[in-house]
């Protein structure tokens, strides 16, 4: 079969897959990843040539990662450097060693089951920041420790890829463990030498492809870096994946990121679609029918003991329950350089390629899952509450800063969420002297608020600990402004339950989310959906000169219409220029000098408009404005009159007023 035959049936399959699981609200990733089980070698056998689609799937890889990098810099990952190295080291050496006990505890040979633990210590890199990606969960917490994590475990692939030689020849090889140890630190000096080199290289390579101005050029500069990149550090024994990231991260630092993510982002969609098709190309129906019990225990593994793993590794490092929770489902997964580790294994014979195929199957499955988890994940609280009781021990981060910091408060506001709109509530509060306490989550945005010395603490505002800390009880109000709508949905539930007639406003990102929120009785809820469709709807109706009562009308239909907003129109006149009925029209000012025939009479004695055209708008007395009655109002040497009408008749009042013009212009 031709391979174009074979793309276009795995596009025509996979469009028809992921349209009949979205009507039962799977995933887009659900359904190519079912797609390519069932064009697949151990399905009904279309698409045969599975190097080709396996170049195409890491390609798409590359992109993907390409793009997440993009979302990043060199200043955020220093950011999240504490995510990278503790997370990471935690999630990856606990899940490794516990999967490995267990392996030995089956009677597995210790080599084959240090490989399992490696296998089971990776998470799907592509598929978790794909799905993060699609939901903005890059930037929230538990998408930080996520994102370390991967990058961590995305750096580990180096050593066990190397490791697995060693365990092939015996762990006692001195020799072995000497060119693991050459190994990494050739891998570490390119990634520094690349960063060094593209920093001063690339912003000037950038600014020579723009001068050309063209589009062609400029794409393929991009995928020049993107690609290249990959491949160098590939060189040195890193993942092609990790490569596209830090090339990412490299043009993030540059003024073309947006103009390389607009022309990235069509390409990345194309192969990275065919990437979960090839992973769903590994699927074995027949097995699954075989050995459904034994897959089922992996499957388990996956889910809930790898999950549990990463969730008490963030706890361990203090995130709060619902985080560390939302943590662990997101890695809770097989990861595509399983295969990578699986296939090296068995090539140098610590594993048998037969005997490992129901822990392919597993997680294939798992990471089918993964999407339909991480979306459901926030309405189950039933592991949130199993980890209060660690994290009370443990104690949130800043608690003891926000309990020490906050004693005596009272009378004041509690802000939670310092994004744009919780610094600009802040900075208000503190202008007109009112205390504040802001709870956050965010450690950068909790950065910036000390930084401008505002009283910004990390805590979690769901637990009763924390809000007790800022002195709940004796605030004037609560104001909830967090994009995570069922963590907003708790924070009201625990003010709710702790029965204080404190005030609460919240701030909602979708109409749909305010019914949601009803059920508690806040004081005042806002959506940014309707707000911001008010705003444009002010703004476009300026623009197109409707009368302003006119957009008062419609912008109370359209208020009466969503029953959630108070907002009136406010927005400024336009200038007179941009009037288009009004564009021969200007204003102009004239100087009333000693002398000039306007001098002791009123514009209604001088009938200039009558006889001109011009009008008299306004006059400048000394430090005063005079705007009313300007008609019967007696003009002054020194006076500032300003004047509209037609350039012509002003120039010619303009000279008429003047008593030093000698001309004979008449009006």
């Amino acid at each position: 079969m031709h391979f174009l035959e074979e793309i276009t049936i795995i596009a025509t399959v996979s469009v028809l897959v992921t349209v009949i699981l979205g009507r039962v609200k799977l995933s887009v990733v659900a359904g190519l990843v079912l797609s390519g089980a069932l064009v697949g070698p151990h399905g009904f056998s279309l698409a045969s040539d599975m190097e080709a689609i396996e170049v195409i799937a890491e390609v798409g890889v590359v992109f993907l990662l390409f793009t997440i990098g993009l979302e990043f810099s060199l200043k955020r990952l220093k950011n999240i450097f504490r995510q990278v190295a503790l997370g990471g080291l935690l999630q990856v050496s606990a899940t490794a060693i516990v999967t490995t006990l267990v392996a030995i505890s089956l009677e597995v040979p210790m080599e084959e089951a240090i490989v399992y633990g490696f296998v089971f210590a990776l998470s799907s890199t592509a598929l978790v920041l794909r799905t993060l990606n699609e939901r903005n969960e890059l930037d929230a917490p538990h998408g930080r420790f996520i994102v370390g994590t991967l990058i961590f475990q995305d750096l580990c692939i180096v050593p066990m890829v190397l490791i697995i030689p060693i365990l092939s020849q015996g762990l006692d090889n001195p020799d072995s463990w000497k060119q693991l140890g050459f190994a990494m630190g050739k891998a570490i000096l390119m990634v520094i030498a690349l960063f060094v080199v593209s920093r001063k290289l690339v912003p000037v390579l950038f600014r020579v492809v723009a001068a050309r101005r063209s589009n062609e050029v400029f794409i393929l500069t991009v995928l020049c870096l993107c690609i290249g990149t990959a491949y160098l550090t590939s060189l040195t024994g890193l993942s092609l994946a990790l490569g596209a990231f830090l090339a990412g991260m490299i043009v993030a630092d540059t003024d073309f990121r947006h103009r390389a993510m607009g022309d990235i982002l069509p390409l990345r969609d194309v192969f990275v679609s065919f990437f979960f098709v090839s992973i769903g190309m590994f699927f074995d129906f027949d097995l699954m029918l075989e050995k459904p019990m034994q897959i089922g225990l992996l499957l388990l593994a996956f889910l809930f003991g790898k999950g549990i793993i990463a969730t008490i590794s963030a706890t361990l490092m203090r995130f709060p329950p619902r985080a560390a929770w939302l943590a662990g489902v997101g890695l809770a997964q097989f990861g595509e350089f399983g295969f990578i580790l699986l296939q090296v294994a068995g090539k140098e014979g610590v594993v048998d390629p037969t005997s490992v195929a129901p822990l392919l199957n597993a997680g294939i499955i798992s990471m089918f899952l993964t999407p339909l988890m991480v979306y459901k994940a926030p309405h189950f609280t039933a592991g949130e509450r199993a980890l209060d009781p660690l994290a009370k021990l443990l104690r949130s981060r800043s608690a003891d800063e926000l309990e020490e910091k906050t004693v005596g408060h009272s009378d004041h506001v509690i802000v939670i969420g310092y994004g744009l709109s919780g610094q600009l509530l802040t900075a208000s509060l503190k202008s007109l002297s009112i205390e504040v306490i802001v709870l956050e989550m965010n450690a950068d945005n909790v950065a910036t608020g000390k930084d401008r010395d505002d009283p910004v603490y990390y805590a979690d505002a769901t637990s009763e600990e924390a809000l007790g800390h800022a002195h709940l009880e004796s605030a004037r109000a609560v104001v909830v402004m967090i994009n995570d709508h069922k963590a907003a949905e708790r924070v009201l539930a625990t003010i709710n339950r702790l029965s204080l007639k404190t005030p609460v406003f919240v701030r909602s990102q979708y109409v749909s989310e305010i019914d949601d929120f009803k059920k508690f009785e806040p004081a005042g809820m806002v959506s940014c959906e309707i707000e911001g469709g008010l705003e444009i709807l002010s703004k476009v109706l300026r623009q197109l000169e409707i009368p302003r009562n006119l957009i008062l009308r419609e912008i109370e239909i359209a208020r009466s219409q969503t029953m959630h907003s108070e907002r009136i129109f406010k927005e400024a006149p336009l200038p007179l220029n941009e009037h288009i009925g009004l564009k021969e029209l200007t204003v102009e000012s004239i100087l009333l000098e000693e002398g000039s025939r306007a001098e002791g009479k009123s514009p209604r004695e001088l009938d200039l408009a009558e006889k001109t055209g011009v009008l008299i708008i306004a006059v400048k007395r000394g430090d005063e404005l005079l705007l009313h009655r300007l008609a019967d109002t007696t003009l002054l040497n020194g006076d500032v009159l300003y004047c509209i009408g037609q350039m012509a008749d002003l120039v010619s009042v303009s000279e008429w007023l003047d008593p030093n013009f000698k001309g004979k212009r008449t009006v």
